[in-house]
C-alpha cells in the first residue's frame, strides 16, 4: 500500500516536533522566494524572500552547486521579508544582489503596521513581514514599497534606497510607469509625490463631511472575494490614473471585540452580509492636476468593479458583475468623456467566474478572456476560442506578441490515463503552464507537480512545486533555457508526505490518501480522518509535496487520511464547480462517497471517522458530525460559517441567493438558524470547535451561535477561543498548539489508546 516516495523520517531532524516546526516555519514558506517580476529587458528578476541572516548590500551568487548553501536554506524561520535582485548580466552567470532590508531601513525598529495595512494583509491572508509586496515602473528600474507606513524607493540599476517624506499611513505606493511619480493611498485619500521626494501632493480626497469615504483603495468584498486587492491604476503614459472611489457608509457595521481585554475599544467593520447593502463602488479618471472625470456605467445593473485593466494594448478595460453573478460586461473606457463600450456581454444560468490575468488585451487590440464554453473553461482571444475541453484554463500569467502563457489543469476532454480498477489516473492534482496561439497550446512546465510563471519577453521565471521533493524549485529561462536557479531558504521538514494521489466514487473524486509509515498488513484497518476543505476556491488535493504534510503528521499519530476533492472544488470542470448551486450539502455527500470508495481498497475502519476543517472545511466538518453521524464519530470545526446569512455578499449570494428570497436555502445549508441547529440528526456526535475572536472574515458570531444550539440541544462539544487571532493562525504558539489540541480531542472521541 505503499508509494515510491516511501521514506524514513528524516534522523537529522528528529529532535524537532513537527507541530513546532510547521508552526515556526509558517507552514514552510519562510524562505521560500515569491512575487516574481520580470525586467522587460531581460535584464534582472525581482522578487522577495525571507532570510539569510545578510547585511545591507551584501550580493550573493546563486550556487551552482544544489547542495552548496545547505544550511542557510534550512534556517527558514525569519518572518522578516527583504527585497532581491537576481541580477542576470553578471560575467559569471547570474547573481542575486539584496535590494532592501526591513532591518536596515527600520534602524532596527520592529515594524508597526497601519490598521489599513493590516486589513490587506489579512484579505491576502499574508501573515509575514518585511517587504511583503512592491510595486515597479515600466522599466522594472525602480520599485517602490511600504515599511511601517512609512514610502520607500528603490533605484535597481544603482542599487540604492531612500525613503520619501509621504503623508503617512503609506498604503500600495506605486511608481507611474515612467518612473518619475509616485502614488499612495493614506487615510481614504490618494496622494501623488515625485521620485525625487519632492511636491507631495493630495490627487483625489473624500469630500467634506464624507466620512466611510476612500479615494485608492479596495472595498472588502473586491479583496476578499474577487481577487482585486487595488484602487488605483496608472496610464500607460503617467498622465493619469483610474481611481476607486469607495463608499462605505451603506454598510452595516459590526463590531470586533477581544473579550480577553475588556478595556479595548471594540473594532468597527464595515461587513456587507448576505441580502444587505454593499459599498458603493465608483470610478474616476484623474489627471496630475487632480481634475476628475468620472466613468459612467449602469451601476445600478452591475454595482460590482470586478477587474480594471489599462496597457498601451488599447482603452482601459473594466469587467463589471450584476450582483447575482449571472451577467457581466466587457467594457472600454474613454478616458476623456469617462463614457464606457460595452465590448461584450456575458451569461451564465448558474454564475460566471473571475479569473486573474484578464481582461486585457493582445498588442494589435484583441480582447482576451476566459469563459466557459461547450463544457469547457477555455481561453478565448477576440472572436475565437482557442483552447478546447482537454484543458481547463485556471489564469492568464502573460500575453506577448506571439503567443498568451495561461495556467490550466487538465479537462474533462484530457487523454489521461484510465482507471484500472485501483482508481490511478495520470495528472490528478497537477497544474501546468502552456503557451496558446492560433495553432494550438504547448506545456511549458515537465513532470507531475504545480507549476506557475511569470514572463516578459524571452525571460520566464518558473515556479514548480512537485510530489516527491519538499518545497518549491524556481528556475529562470531565457528562450526555454534554463539560465539561473533562484535559491530558497525554506526549511526541510521532518516528515516525508508520502502520499497515494487517487480517485474514488463513480464521480472519480481526486482524493490523496495517507497511512503510517509503520502500518503493515497485518495491523487491520486504522481509524479514519478525512481533512478536506472540500468547497469553491479551495483545492486541496494537489501534486506538491508540502500541501500533505499537515495530514502526514495526523497519519503519524495512528490515523488513515483521507483528503478529498468533490463537487465545487476548483480544477475539474465548469459542471463540477457548479454543481453545488443552491445546494452546499452535496460536498458533503461526495465526501461520503470518497470515503466509501475508498474503503474497498485501503484499510480504513469506518467504525471509527472522524473529520477536521477550517472556514468552508470547518462548516464542512460541522455539517459532517449533524446530518451524518451515521458516517462520522467526531469533527473539529475550525472558524465554521454556521449561518450563511452572516456571510458576506459576494461569495454567498453566488451560490445561495439572496436569503430573503430564498430563505428556505439559507436554512437547509446553514448549521444554525434562529430555531436553533438544522436538521440535526441522531446520534450526537463530539465536536471541538475552534475560532479566533478577532476574524473580521468568519465573525466568532458563527461559532458562538453554534455552541450556544448544540448546548440547547444537549450536544456534546468543546470550544477553543482564540484571543487576538484572526481567520489566520500565524502566531506560532497558536498553530503549534492547535495541532496537539485537535488530536487530542480525536483520540478521545474516538477512543483510541494512547
Amino acid at each position: 500500500m505503499t508509494s515510491p516516495l516511501s521514506s524514513p523520517l528524516p534522523s537529522a531532524h528528529n529532535s524537532l516536533s513537527f507541530p513546532r516546526q510547521y508552526a515556526r516555519t509558517q507552514r514552510f514558506t519562510l524562505g521560500a522566494p515569491r512575487g516574481f517580476t520580470v525586467a522587460p529587458d531581460g535584464e534582472r528578476v525581482l522578487f522577495v524572500r525571507s532570510g539569510p541572516e545578510f547585511g545591507a548590500g551584501t550580493d550573493s551568487e546563486a550556487p551552482s552547486d544544489p547542495s552548496a548553501g545547505q544550511e542557510r536554506r534550512e534556517q527558514g524561520t525569519d518572518r522578516s521579508h527583504r527585497l532581491w535582485m537576481l541580477d542576470l548580466t553578471g560575467p559569471a552567470g547570474a547573481v542575486e544582489r539584496l535590494v532592501a532590508d526591513p532591518e536596515t531601513l527600520l534602524a532596527g525598529v520592529a515594524e508597526e503596521l497601519p490598521a489599513e495595512e493590516r486589513a490587506r494583509r489579512e484579505r491576502s491572508r499574508e501573515g509575514s513581514a518585511g517587504i511583503v509586496g512592491y510595486a515597479v515602473d515600466g522599466a522594472v528600474e525602480s520599485a517602490a514599497f511600504a515599511l511601517s507606513g512609512r514610502l520607500f524607493t528603490a533605484d535597481l540599476r544603482a542599487g540604492t534606497v531612500r525613503e520619501l517624506p509621504a503623508q503617512g499611513p503609506v498604503i500600495d505606493p506605486r511608481p507611474s510607469p515612467d518612473g518619475r511619480l509616485v502614488a499612495y493611498a493614506t487615510a481614504g485619500t490618494l496622494r501623488l509625490t515625485c521620485a525625487d521626494g519632492t511636491g507631495d501632493r493630495v490627487l483625489a480626497e473624500p469630500e467634506e463631511g464624507t466620512e466611510g469615504v476612500t479615494y485608492g483603495l479596495a472595498e472588502f468584498v473586491a479583496s476578499e472575494e474577487m481577487g482585486r486587492s487595488r484602487g488605483f491604476w496608472w496610464s500607460p503614459s503617467s498622465d493619469r490614473l483610474l481611481v476607486a472611489r469607495v463608499d462605505e457608509r451603506p454598510v452595516g457595521r459590526w463590531w470586533i471585540a477581544d473579550p480577553a481585554r475588556p478595556g479595548r475599544e471594540p473594532q468597527a467593520v464595515a461587513y456587507p452580509a448576505a441580502g444587505r447593502p454593499n459599498a458603493e463602488v465608483g470610478l474616476f479618471v484623474v489627471d496630475l492636476s487632480g481634475n476628475r472625470t468620472e466613468v459612467l456605467w449602469n451601476r445600478a445593473l452591475f454595482p460590482y468593479l470586478a477587474r480594471v485593466h489599462w496597457s498601451a494594448g488599447g482603452s482601459p478595460l473594466l469587467l463589471v458583475q450584476a450582483r447575482d453573478q449571472r451577467t457581466q460586461a466587457y467594457l472600454a473606457v474613454d478616458p476623456e468623456s469617462g463614457t464606457t463600450t460595452e465590448l461584450r456581454l456575458e451569461k451564465d444560468p448558474t454564475w460566471l467566474e473571475l479569473f486573474a490575468g484578464i481582461p486585457a488585451w493582445t498588442g494589435d487590440g484583441r480582447l482576451v478572456r476566459v469563459t466557459d464554453e461547450g463544457g469547457a473553461r477555455a481561453l478565448a482571444v477576440g472572436d475565437r476560442v482557442l483552447t478546447d475541453s482537454r484543458l481547463h484554463v485556471r489564469a492568464v500569467l502573460d500575453i506577448g506578441p506571439d503567443d498568451i502563457l495561461i495556467s490550466a489543469s487538465a479537462g474533462e476532454g484530457a487523454q489521461t490515463g484510465e482507471a484500472d480498477g485501483t482508481g490511478e489516473t495520470d495528472e490528478i492534482g497537477e497544474i501546468h503552464v502552456y503557451r496558446v496561439d492560433e495553432r494550438g497550446a504547448v506545456r511549458l512546465s515537465e513532470g507531475p507537480g504545480v507549476h506557475g510563471a511569470v514572463r516578459s519577453g524571452a525571460v520566464t521565471v518558473l515556479s514548480s512545486a512537485r510530489p516527491e521533493a519538499p518545497g518549491s524549485t524556481v528556475r529562470v529561462l531565457r528562450d526555454g533555457v534554463r539560465v539561473a536557479e533562484i535559491t530558497s531558504y525554506a526549511q526541510r521538514p521532518v516528515l516525508s508526505a508520502d502520499v497515494r494521489l487517487t480517485t474514488a466514487g463513480p464521480r472519480r473524486i481526486p482524493c490523496a490518501v495517507l497511512l503510517p509509515y509503520s502500518w503493515t498488513e497485518g495491523d487491520g484497518p486504522l481509524p479514519v480522518l478525512l481533512d478536506p476543505y472540500g468547497g469553491p476556491h479551495g483545492q486541496r488535493v494537489v501534486a506538491a509535496h508540502n500541501a500533505y504534510l499537515t495530514p502526514r503528521w495526523f497519519a503519524e499519530q495512528g490515523f488513515a487520511v483521507v483528503v478529498a476533492d468533490g463537487r465545487g472544488t476548483p480544477g475539474h470542470s465548469p459542471a463540477w464547480e457548479k454543481s453545488i448551486a443552491r445546494d452546499f450539502t452535496l460536498t458533503l455527500d461526495d465526501q461520503v462517497e470518497a470515503l466509501h470508495a475508498l474503503a474497498e481498497r485501503f484499510p480504513l475502519d469506518l467504525g471509527r471517522v472522524a473529520i477536521r476543517g477550517w472556514s468552508y472545511g470547518g462548516y464542512l466538518a460541522g455539517l459532517a458530525a449533524l446530518r451524518r453521524p451515521d458516517v462520522f464519530h467526531a469533527a473539529v470545526v475550525g472558524a465554521p460559517v454556521a449561518d450563511w446569512r452572516l456571510y458576506d455578499t459576494h461569495y454567498t449570494e453566488r451560490y445561495l441567493g439572496l436569503p430573503d428570497e430564498e430563505p428556505a436555502v439559507y436554512a437547509a445549508n446553514s448549521l444554525v438558524t434562529d430555531a436553533g441547529l438544522s436538521e440535526a440528526r441522531e446520534p450526537a456526535r463530539p465536536m471541538m470547535l475552534v475560532h479566533g475572536l478577532a476574524d473580521d472574515n468568519v465573525v466568532a458570531a458563527h461559532t458562538l451561535r453554534l455552541s450556544s444550539a448544540l448546548l440547547a440541544a444537549g450536544r456534546p462539544h468543546e470550544v477553543l477561543p482564540l484571543s487576538g487571532v484572526t481567520h489566520m493562525t500565524p502566531q506560532e504558539q497558536v498553530a503549534e498548539n492547535l495541532l496537539l489540541l485537535q488530536v487530542d480531542f480525536l483520540k478521545r472521541a474516538l477512543g483510541m489508546t494512547r
